[in-house]
């Protein structure tokens, strides 16, 4: 008998069908991926299993847990299933946990709800999930003192404190850094193999499930377009949506030769430290060094990356070359110019595209005033013929229409949104872009895109960029020159494809060991 089972399931929400005709098994103790990109219905079918779906929603066919039909249970018998029956695991678990709480006393909280027990024995269970799920830390911290990966820790002890028969994990380790995404799918793996639960793991990236999963769905408008057993699937590949997901996942971009060589920024002996609690009434404040005598070079036109686990100083070295954040010690240089805080027409040399598009946009702003934010850069900024042709261009060069000018910023997809940041950082033609972390919530088609963008803008102008990403395997295709960052130094540096294929610094090593590969399917390359 399947633990879950979904027959003909079929989803509507306003008259616009979701989901159509989804059939789907799983066993007790197996691990099913459902991939797919933004749209095609993958956490929608999540959110049905839990029950969660909005007002609305026309739900049709039988969801079975455990022989329990999930369509037809009330209000009532749902909550006291979730949690107990099944949990579920969000992508963003800042999100997903409450900022006035501990983590202790959140993960107790599930615990009380399910089981007649005192706070004290709820804490005490809670504080031993915590530690089994490789939580290190007092169950006393709030979430914001937690990392990324820490954060998604104490949202799986939540899930699992009442050892559901069924886990739906939602793209769980998207927006982790490599290391830090292969420790929560090994414990995710753990915990099925200790539990004997089913888990339902939901990503919009094969590399990440193929070593993982048992077996895979491929999801597209709404349908499962092909399933089968993970090594079946990914070798034959059957339908034509599954194999550009693969291509996709494995896109390698054509970057054009770099010209020059002339230095444009260099980062020389930089020291960063922030102040920490005082230990004592009278004793000195200590400090935390973010940044370690840190030296970096960026040539003209050159395509550098920056890798690092979360924490390791990428952010605090992006504000300081930015000149958003003061340095205790070294000197930042851009076109042999001294960055300084408040330089506006140094800063116009040097733009940015940030990770979340929407985050850095005002959605009660037009495009054509979105992307010309960066000309109070400018002493004298275009107007009427001249601003109106220079943000035709800008949308032009990044491969989007020029009435696009005209809408908001939610009127786009993702990877659109993305070209509007792209845009925005074009439009004063800076010698310099920082794309940080880019691409890291995109899907995998299209981020290749995007990607695709950026080196077809590099063949147009001579652009120089710094790439800061978690994702290796986006680093080593997109950059000339690789640098490696771990605990505010950097350890390594050198041509992106040397260092990949030879590193020499053990935790270089760590990283490439880390990301994820499709090893399986090496030798289907040509038929593709």
């Amino acid at each position: 008998m399947s633990l879950l089972s979904l027959k003909t399931l079929s989803l509507q929400i306003g008259g616009t069908p979701v989901l159509q005709g989804i059939d789907l098994d799983m066993a007790q103790g197996q691990i099913t991926a459902i991939t797919g990109e933004s749209g095609s219905g993958k956490s929608m079918t999540a959110l049905a299993i839990m029950g969660l779906l909005p007002q609305g929603a026309e739900l049709q066919g039988q969801i079975l847990l455990d022989g329990t039909d999930i369509v037809q249970t009330p209000e009532p018998d749902l909550c006291q299933m979730r949690g107990n029956a099944m949990g579920m695991v969000f992508q963003e678990p800042m999100t997903a946990l409450n900022p006035v709480q501990t983590i202790g006393a959140q993960v107790a909280e599930t615990i009380r709800v399910h089981e007649h027990v005192t706070k004290a024995e709820a804490h005490a269970r809670a504080a031993t999930m915590l530690d089994r799920v490789g939580l290190k830390v007092a169950p006393t911290r709030y979430p914001h003192e937690l990392s990324g990966g820490q954060r998604q820790r104490v949202v799986i002890a939540m899930a699992i404190a009442m050892r559901p028969k069924l886990l739906i994990a939602d793209e769980p380790t998207t927006a982790l850094d490599v290391t830090t995404q292969a420790r929560i799918l090994d414990l995710l793996q753990g915990l099925v193999d200790e539990f004997g639960m089913g888990l339902l793991l939901i990503t919009h990236d094969l590399a990440v499930v193929a070593d993982v999963a048992d077996r895979i769905a491929v999801m597209q408008h709404g349908r499962i377009v092909e399933q089968g057993p993970t090594s079946d699937l990914l070798r034959v590949m059957r339908h034509p949506y599954t194999r550009a997901l693969f291509a996709a996942s494995t896109h390698a971009v054509d970057l054009p030769a770099v010209q020059q060589d002339a230095p444009l920024l260099a980062v020389r002996n930089v020291v960063r430290d922030y102040p920490t609690k005082r230990v004592s009434l009278l004793g000195p404040r200590p400090t935390f060094r973010a940044l370690d005598n840190v030296s970096l070079t960026v040539n003209r036109a050159e395509r550098v990356g920056l890798v690092g686990e979360s924490g390791c100083g990428k952010s605090t070295l992006t504000r300081a070359i930015l000149g958003l954040e003061p340095v205790q010690g070294g000197q930042i240089t851009l076109d042999g110019a001294p960055v300084l805080q408040g330089d506006l027409a140094l800063r116009r040399k040097m733009q940015v595209v940030f990770q979340d598009p929407y985050g850095s946009f005002n959605p009660r702003h037009r495009v054509d005033r979105l992307i010309t934010e960066p000309f109070h850069l400018l002493q004298s900024p275009p107007k009427g013929a001249a601003r109106d042709k220079a943000i035709a261009k800008a949308l032009t060069d990044v491969g989007l229409p020029t009435d696009a000018a005209d809408r908001y910023i939610h009127e786009f997809s993702g990877g659109q949104r993305q070209r509007l940041a792209i845009a925005r950082a074009l439009i004063v033609e800076p010698d310099l872009i920082i794309f940080d972390e880019a691409v890291s919530a995109l899907d995998v088609s299209v981020r290749a895109q995007v990607l695709d963008l950026i080196a077809d803008i590099c063949r147009k102008r001579p652009l120089a960029y710094l790439f800061i990403s978690h994702d290796l395997s986006v680093v080593r295709s997109i950059t000339d020159r690789v640098l490696v960052m771990q605990a505010g130094k950097i350890v390594e540096s050198g041509l992106t494809e040397t260092v990949f294929a030879d590193p020499q610094h053990p935790y270089t090593q760590s990283l490439i060991a880390a990301a994820p590969q499709l090893p399986e399917l090496a030798h289907a390359a040509d038929a593709l």
